[in-house]
């Protein structure tokens, strides 16, 4: 391991995202400034037997038009997602295609379930309809490594290549991930993020089954919240060793200075309040930043009853008095739960709000849950200035992962 004062600076050139508020991070970004929500009824697959009818659909991208990459729209729709989002990063960060240090380079890009929408199909295909065989290309679309190897064949990146599958901490723990490689000098840049597209009949109804979704809403920390609302999506952002980015003169969006993740190991439901405390702890540890330093933090908030009070609690004990002061939200209720591509959306959120000096919202708060008593920024975005951002991921089986963003060194 590289001492601390020998580690590399780490930095975000590029940013893509694909989600129901919108294709690309304009998009999504003006629907937060907004306070839109993106999350609306079901219109991909007959819902009329189950009791959700709502959902994150992503719909406002032509895929033959708008995807360059033959090989990927041969790949299931959760990578179909990815390498838009993906195209939309590498094109922002103005590296040369394919990478002219492709072996300097890794491409880490989970998901939490894989090719879920082929699987449903293939399944339909051999028990319903009866058919000897599915699509040939079937086990090759459902892995959940084909949207990092899709991604890494498309642009010539031929360092570390795989997939982290890690629930709704997938994409966390994939920047966090190449953010460790780059720092330590194993790579120069990389490629991080996560993609999911759980949207078919099958998902929906194993979701509903375990009593976590809402049928009208998802409105984190508040008091009548009543479950989250999945969605589909893809977060990608490109990190690159400062030096390098620098080198070759490349824009700047914003460091990445510290990271953890821990585990609770204690129930896969129920979250602990000691797993999400320590992975705070552990990336301010990491950052080198004092709870002082942080402007806001955007909480994992998925509105669930146990979860909100249990990140609350978690954030005060971390923050002590700061807690009070500390802007925290969760941009959920705007474009849904995109489960293990979460952490990558919400951190280009985070970015964003470093950028422009702007609070993103949490919709839907017009009470708060007495256990949850927090600066939520309620309804409405606000202007402030932000510099240093937490964005927490907490996950089923009590997998968590903190990331720390910071402005430009060149800001």
């Amino acid at each position: 391991m590289t001492n601390k004062s020998n580690h590399k600076r780490v930095v975000v050139t590029g940013m893509g995202a694909t989600t129901c508020l919108g294709t690309g991070v304009e998009k999504t970004w003006a629907g937060v400034k907004k306070a839109e929500t993106g999350i609306g009824p079901i219109t991909c697959f007959d819902d009329s037997s189950l009791h959700i009818h709502i959902a994150g659909e992503v719909k406002d991208f032509d895929l033959r038009k708008d995807l360059r990459s033959n090989a990927i729209f041969r790949g299931d729709r959760y990578s179909h997602l990815a390498g838009i989002a993906a195209q939309e990063a590498i094109d922002q960060s103005g590296l040369e295609t394919p990478f002219v240090d492709g072996e300097k380079a890794a491409c880490i890009v989970g998901s939490g379930i894989g090719g879920l929408t082929t699987m449903e199909e293939s399944y339909h295909s051999l028990f319903v309809e009866k058919k000897k065989a599915t699509n040939p290309l079937t086990l090759l679309k459902t892995i959940a490594s084909s949207a990092a190897a899709h991604v890494s064949i498309e642009y010539g990146i031929k360092g570390p290549c795989f997939a982290t599958v890690s629930a709704c901490s997938t994409a966390t723990h994939a920047m966090g991930l190449v953010f460790d490689m780059i720092r330590h000098g194993q790579i120069s840049l990389g490629v991080a993020g996560a993609s999911e597209a759980v949207l078919c009949f099958g998902s929906l109804r194993a979701w509903q089954a375990l009593h976590v979704l809402s049928p009208d809403g998802c409105r984190p920390f508040s008091k009548n919240r009543n479950g989250t609302v999945l969605a589909e999506g893809a977060g990608i952002l490109v990190f690159e060793d400062y030096d390098y980015a620098k080198a070759r003169g490349a824009k700047i969006y914003g460091e990445v200075l510290g990271f953890a993740m821990t585990s609770d190991a204690g129930d896969m439901v129920n979250p602990d309040i000691h797993g999400p405390t320590n992975a705070m702890k552990l990336a301010l540890e990491s950052a080198r930043l004092a709870p002082s330093d942080i402007d806001y933090i955007n909480a994992h908030g998925t509105a669930t009853k146990i979860n909100d009070s249990n990140e609350t609690r978690a954030i005060r004990k971390v923050f002590g008095a700061e807690a009070d002061r500390i802007p925290v939200s969760s941009t959920k209720a705007m474009h849904g739960h995109c489960l293990g591509a979460g952490g990558a959306i919400e951190s280009t959120i985070c970015l964003k709000a470093i950028e422009e000096n702007f609070l993103p919202p949490t919709l839907g708060l017009d009470e708060a849950d007495p256990e949850c008593d927090l600066d939520y920024v309620p309804n409405e975005g606000r202007n402030a200035e932000v510099n240093y951002v937490m964005c927490n991921s907490f996950a089923f089986g009590g997998l968590n992962a903190t990331i720390v963003f910071g402005p430009s060194p060149d800001a």
